[in-house]
């Protein structure tokens, strides 16, 4: 029986001790404690009172479009041609064209779209970060081109994605792609063309 009795008193110290540390512990962090939110909240009342985050958000987004690296036709070849010196695409920020959606937020669709490529066109699209956008590029992406009557081509991307700015010719000019890609930095900037 007296060695149930120390056991006993054994536990309760121990028991006691812990809860002894954990208040200690606690008094000791409640000193320290840091109330929520109180330097986000100053944060966030100033970018709720000006619309400096807004235009700081639209001005990086107008200046930094990542186009995806994607040719499906004819068209592909005069996109490779955009990349040359003879363009100095490099002098606007636009030469850096990514492998992968997931660093995109820009699709340019040149060429013809066949039936069978639909899926995987919008996969792609759908793996894009937000805000996305697409160019159409070409005839055949625009209308179907030559083949707009052909029972496996698209009859333009349209169909399938929203497209934010169409550029005519077949095949295009690698100068259009500047321009279009100008005109969608007017776009995500938020001026309106008439």
């Amino acid at each position: 029986m007296h060695m149930d009795e120390t056991v006993d008193q054994e536990s309760a110290e121990f028991s006691n001790a812990k809860q002894e540390m954990d208040r200690l512990v606690y008094d000791s962090l409640k000193s320290r404690e840091v109330k929520p939110n109180a330097m986000f909240a100053r944060l966030s009342d100033l970018t709720k009172s000006t619309g400096t985050v807004k235009k700081v958000v639209n001005w990086s987004r107008t200046n930094s479009l990542w186009p995806l690296q994607f040719g499906l036709a004819c068209c592909a070849a005069e996109l490779m041609d955009f990349g040359s010196s003879r363009i100095d695409a490099e002098r606007k920020g636009y030469l850096l064209f990514r492998g992968t959606p997931r660093q995109c937020d820009v699709m340019v669709v040149a060429g013809w779209v066949t039936k069978s490529m639909v899926p995987e066109v919008k996969r792609l699209y759908e793996q894009m970060s937000k805000p996305r956008y697409v160019i159409a590029y070409g005839e055949c992406a625009t209308c179907g081109g030559p083949w707009w009557e052909s029972y496996n081509i698209m009859q333009g991307i349209d169909q399938v994605l929203k497209v934010d700015v169409y550029v005519a010719g077949c095949p295009p000019r690698p100068e259009n792609l500047f321009a279009a890609l100008m005109k969608l930095q007017k776009k995500v900037g938020g001026v309106v063309e008439g």
